[in-house]
């Protein structure tokens, strides 16, 4: 599959990265709008620099373009790639404004072009063995679902020392006017939506908490976007999730999944290869837990009752299950490519995506009122062996 890449910022050299895994996808070419940024790419990763997008979208060659453009661009970039009759894969969100992520979907039906997004943790390890732990009924019925994606302060990481391996600076400005629900959520909104269903229903709550935040001695970062938010949500399967995020709070990318008979926890939605757990309820357990001694001393939480790691779906080395940061970039495009080859739909189809884009925006929007959700989609089916083996690169 030849792909052109338009965006050469801070992100791309990532997805080049992961592209290697991944032979079938030849990168053909990039461009963006600072032609400088463009050439230090295009150089780094021997790929040819196109001068501007449309000098990209005329070239026959290119079957598939990956927008990785600034999310206040996502809209007009990909707008422009449908028209053209390319098939598409965007960093999320497909827009920033609903009504927009709408046109872009029914623009690429119209057009009979394949249109896919990121995240793709739904198509790794540690998703599809949760998943199947899921579907075994390992903690029964599912009742309850609890999910952190808090970065803590996250200003003190000294953002605006980040360049990419191209010398891309991290454009922590659009971070921050983004915000860290509509940048964020859908990695756990992704995760619900395959799991339980289509949404229904969102109590959400929004809040800019730090609005004056010293990046570097000589910046002070203005903060007009909501840093932390919290939202209920109701799926159509009568599952409830309380998703909370933000740039405030400890970091926490914790998932608690609770059923009838257990629970099961994810301790890194960022790592494919993450472990996960399944613990199961027990009257001494239930006492135990109460008090704080349990908890703060590991000889006698092991008394109580120790984790269990469930079998993953691919066995990965101690050193990647346990990382702070595992995530294949290029898994969704792989899939996306092999759609089209395959004449059949993707794994993370544009209904999908609309959906975690709707739900996302609605969240750090924070209208007043539960907000009933519009969107919905065709159920997705988990990998079988036969995925496991096309998406899992031998060298990952």
């Amino acid at each position: 599959m030849q792909i052109g890449i338009i965006g050469c910022g801070f992100t791309a050299d990532h997805y080049l990265y992961c592209l290697q895994w991944h032979p079938e996808l030849k990168v053909v070419g990039a461009t963006d709008r600072d032609p400088e940024r463009a050439s230090k790419f295009c150089n780094l990763h021997s790929v040819k620099l196109y001068p501007t997008l449309e000098d990209m979208l005329a070239d026959g060659s290119i079957e598939m373009v990956l927008n990785l453009t600034n999310s206040s661009s996502h809209y007009e970039t990909s707008k422009a790639c449908l028209n053209s009759g390319k098939h598409l894969f965007t960093e999320k969100p497909l827009a920033v404004e609903f009504a927009q992520a709408r046109e872009l979907v029914q623009l690429a039906e119209a057009k009979g072009v394949y249109f896919s997004a990121a995240p793709c943790n739904l198509l790794g390890e540690t998703a599809q063995t949760l998943w199947r732990a899921l579907r075994n009924k390992e903690i029964g019925e599912v009742r309850l679902v609890l999910a952190e994606l808090d970065d803590g302060p996250f200003h003190m990481a000294e953002p605006h020392t980040w360049k990419s391996e191209s010398g891309a600076p991290y454009d922590y400005h659009e971070e921050f006017k983004m915000g860290v629900t509509v940048e964020h959520s859908a990695y756990y909104l992704g995760l619900f939506a395959a799991f339980f269903g289509p949404a229904k229903t969102i109590t959400p709550f929004s809040a800019v908490l730090w609005p004056d935040r010293p990046i570097s001695p000589e910046e002070r970062l203005k903060v007009t976007t909501p840093d932390f938010s919290v939202a209920c949500i109701t799926f159509e399967s009568g599952v409830v999730a309380r998703l909370t995020c933000s740039l405030v709070a400890p970091f926490n990318h914790v998932l608690k999944i609770t059923g009838e008979t257990g629970v099961i926890t994810v301790n890194e939605v960022w790592n494919y290869t993450a472990p996960v757990y399944v613990d199961k309820y027990s009257s001494m357990r239930y006492r135990a837990e109460r008090y704080s001694i349990t908890k703060e001393h590991p000889v006698i939480a092991n008394l109580v009752g120790k984790h269990k790691i469930y079998p993953p779906v691919r066995k990965a080395n101690l050193r990647k299950r346990y990382a702070r940061y595992h995530m294949d970039y290029g898994r969704g495009i792989a899939d996306l490519a092999l759609a089209i080859q395959q004449h059949r739909p993707p794994r993370i189809p544009a209904d999908f995506c609309l959906h975690l884009t709707e739900l996302g925006l609605a969240i750090q929007k924070a209208e007043p009122g539960p907000y009933q959700v519009k969107t919905t989609f065709e159920p997705l089916e988990p990998l079988d062996e036969a995925g496991l083996k096309e998406l899992i690169p031998a060298s990952w």
